[in-house]
């Protein structure tokens, strides 16, 4: 056989090394872009239920001028102030208006996250917290 009727298939191993490295270095810099991504949808439940709060603050506080830090005095019910395996957060009302979730570490929705981190409402509608997944 001439070398002209030899065909070349297959890859050398060089070639599948340099592939493994490329796609190696292409997914570490997605995975925080995705990891990030997820948590800010997870927080969505959060900012959901403060401006729930929120809304029945305000309320609150046309009634007896004050705020609560109870979620009993608000007629609410279904907003976990502990860890539970249905939501990501936990909310706590406080007498000033503003409300604070946090996220579950342990206890709560499945996946946990690593860290307990925090998000705000203020009665004058204002966010903010400790992670910029809001």
């Amino acid at each position: 056989m001439t070398q002209s009727m030899m065909s070349k298939r297959g890859f050398t191993l060089i070639e599948l090394i340099v592939v493994v490295i490329i796609l190696s270095i292409l997914v570490s810099l997605a995975m925080p872009q995705y990891t990030m991504t997820v948590e800010r949808s997870r927080s969505a439940e959060a900012r959901r239920i403060l401006g729930t709060i929120r809304e029945a603050e305000l309320a609150y506080f046309l009634e007896y001028e004050a705020y609560s830090a109870s979620l009993t005095n608000l007629r609410l019910s279904g907003i976990p102030t502990g860890c539970q395996a249905t939501h990501y957060f936990t909310y706590a009302p406080a007498t000033t208006g503003t409300t604070v979730a946090t996220r579950c570490t342990s206890g709560g929705k499945p996946p946990q996250s690593s860290t307990a981190y925090t998000i705000q409402l203020t009665a004058a509608g204002a966010l903010s917290g400790t992670a910029g997944y809001f």
